[in-house]
């Protein structure tokens, strides 16, 4: 890359952080220090404005530049994604938003614990958001150094190393100081960049091909090589079966996945009433709805204007399609446009990385400190000696994906974001459903669904040939591959769900049907909501 794409894009880069810091600042100073500030906000956020930053949590690097760079070099099996992840949603809008919102108060373990022996619950609930915010956070860490250090221009392990640790010092700084209203707002800025950048990319692509799908669909089949079925199902997942049921497992875990992430159930505590929560997830439908509607026309568009090759030989995966359609749609490599389009492209591909990284930093603190140490340490712990608790958590979590982001630098990190999705669906949506809508179920079936689905979530990703047995292992010299898909959540998913159903059955606590009744009443109509 160029010094003026460098120089630029550093410009763009530091004068992101310089409004995020800004921001941080301002609500340090005007924050109270209570557990509902730091956690939620103080609940006073729009459902607009909750929609925006539910965009900004949910919009990940992975989906601007991952999913484009799929459509690009596989076609219509790329678009499989965005059914995934967009379908995601109407899961969460139908049978989580409302309810979790009257029922909770800052995590999902608040909502299993309403019913239940709240220590066991806790800490099986806690454990498991953990888990899951780690592995989608250490992608992300690990996604901000090459990524960035690629668009920079520096691929040394030196730039790749430094780029990690000041996306983590920076996403500790925004959580620790300025806690969820900092983040929210942090989210917001970059969810309107981001669709502005994809909104303005988009018409570019459609003036040069004078407003023609069909005729973009044509060129990007036509250059990609394979002809018709570039625009036909099968060219990445059409082999044989494991293939087909690798696919099945990582639609599943996207599509039932997202309902389980803490990140996003956190945001349904941010707005005052249980309405306003259903009516963000509406405002996040259509803004997620339009972004990958969007993303689509980009990926055919690198795959016309750049060609598959191109994208291909500057990123395996595809990472650089969205860079390098910027740079051929602003007029070139040396152009002024080509230029400025890319170091744009760079720079909200950099707020999108530190945006995503703070919710789910955020998300993990807060379970540290509202569930295991509230339930570990002392039964009722102070707010504000919970909220301390939290903002230490958010330094400790932020050493831990750093040290991991470092570690993991040079391996294939893209699984860990399946990988959050499938332990989410396997661990989190069972005992959320099953305490929602089952009236028998128990503290020994809440505890078994979460360690039921975790466990051999996490078991079967070690067993499978994400991790070792072909070249593109993580430890490609060793070999104890002893399960065929890449993607546990087929296996884990149903496996959550039994264990949940098993550990109910088999209990000699009798179920609470006072209590079940109350949380239904209190789910459905918000009366006692906080």
């Amino acid at each position: 890359m160029s010094g003026n794409h460098q120089t630029l894009a550093l410009l763009l880069f530091s004068v992101f952080v310089a409004v995020t810091l800004a921001i941080t600042t301002w609500v340090s100073r005007n924050r109270h220090g209570s557990a509902e500030e730091f956690y939620a906000g103080g609940r006073l956020f729009s459902p607009l404005e909750n929609g925006f930053a539910i965009s900004g949590d949910y919009m990940s690097a992975a989906s601007f530049l991952g999913v484009t760079g799929l459509i690009s070099l596989y076609g219509y099996d790329g678009l499989l994604y965005v059914v995934g992840f967009l379908v995601a949603w109407l899961v969460v809008l139908f049978l989580a938003a409302e309810l979790v919102r009257n029922c909770g108060r800052f995590t999902l373990a608040d909502v299993v614990a309403a019913r239940m022996s709240e220590r066991p619950v806790r800490i099986a609930a806690g454990t498991s958001s953990v888990t899951v915010s780690v592995l989608y956070l250490v992608a992300q860490m690990v996604g901000a150094g090459s990524l960035v250090a690629l668009l920079l221009g520096g691929t040394s392990e030196a730039a790749r190393n430094w780029t990690v640790i000041g996306v983590g010092a920076l996403m500790v700084i925004y959580v620790s100081l300025g806690g969820m209203r900092a983040t929210t707002w942090i989210q917001i800025v970059k969810a309107v960049l981001l669709l502005g950048g994809a909104m303005t990319l988009t018409a570019l692509v459609l003036v040069r091909f004078h407003g023609d799908i069909n005729e973009l669909l044509r060129s990007a089949a036509q250059r990609s090589g394979h002809g018709r079925a570039f625009l036909a199902p099968g060219l990445k997942y059409g082999g044989d079966w494991t293939a087909r049921f690798d696919f099945m497992s990582l639609g599943l875990a996207l599509v039932l996945g997202t309902a389980g992430l803490p990140h996003i159930l956190s945001r349904f505590y941010t707005v005052p009433t249980a309405r306003a929560a259903r009516r963000s997830v509406v405002w996040s439908i259509g803004l997620i709805g339009g972004f990958y509607l969007m993303t689509i026309v980009l990926g055919f568009g690198a795959a016309a204007i750049v060609g598959p090759e191109a994208v291909r030989g500057s990123n395996a995966a595809g990472n650089t399609a969205v860079p390098l359609l910027a740079l051929d749609l602003g007029g070139g490599a040396n152009s002024t446009g080509g230029t400025v389009l890319f170091a744009v492209v760079a720079a909200i591909a950099f707020a999108t990385i530190l945006a995503v990284v703070a919710g789910i930093t955020l998300a993990s603190s807060a379970s540290v400190a509202h569930d295991l140490y509230a339930s570990l340490r002392r039964r009722h712990a102070k707010p504000h000696s919970e909220v301390a608790v939290a903002r230490a958590a958010a330094v400790g979590i932020g050493v831990v994906a750093i040290a991991l982001g470092l570690l993991a630098r040079d391996l294939n990190v893209a699984f860990l974001v399946g990988l959050a999705f499938a332990v989410a669906a396997s661990a989190n949506l069972p005992v959320l459903l099953y305490s929602l809508f089952w009236r028998s179920f128990t503290t020994r079936g809440a505890v078994w669904a979460v360690y039921g689905g975790l466990a051999p979530a996490l078991v079967l990703v070690l067993l499978s040939p994400v991790v070792s047995g072909s070249p593109e292992s993580l430890f490609p010299g060793v070999d104890f591959q002893y399960f065929p898909l890449q993607n546990p959540g087929l296996v884990s998913i149903p496996l959550g769900f039994l264990a949940g159903w098993l550990g109910t059955v088999t209990s000699a606590e009798p179920p609470d049907e006072a209590k079940h009744a109350e949380l239904e009443v209190r789910a459905l109509t918000g009366a006692g909501a906080v």
